[in-house]
């Protein structure tokens, strides 16, 4: 029999009642996506504070390095046409 130690490693998201969006919520050791699952829900949502799971293996997710934050956000900087200033309002909109 295999211990916890083989099974992955899977992040949890959960959207509460009231969020619209999934929020990570902790992370959990299960042998496949179905108790992970099972697992998530016994565990972050005891309460019934949440509508949605989501159990992601742990090793499907890329992320940026909080290191290189200034190199790999920079780039987005530059681009005026991203920031409400470069564009005109027309004459008559109220609530842009």
């Amino acid at each position: 029999m295999s211990s916890s130690i083989d099974w992955p490693l899977w992040e949890v998201f959960v959207r509460s009642r009231r969020g619209l969006s999934h929020t990570h919520a902790g992370s959990l050791h299960a042998p496949d996506a179905e108790m992970a699952l099972r697992n998530a829900r016994d565990l972050y949502t005891r309460r019934s504070e949440g509508v949605s799971l989501w159990v992601v293996p742990s090793t499907a997710i890329t992320a940026s390095s909080p290191d290189e934050k200034d190199s790999f956000f920079e780039p987005a900087g530059d681009k005026p046409y991203r920031h409400p200033t470069f564009y005109e309002i027309p004459e008559g909109v109220k609530h842009l």
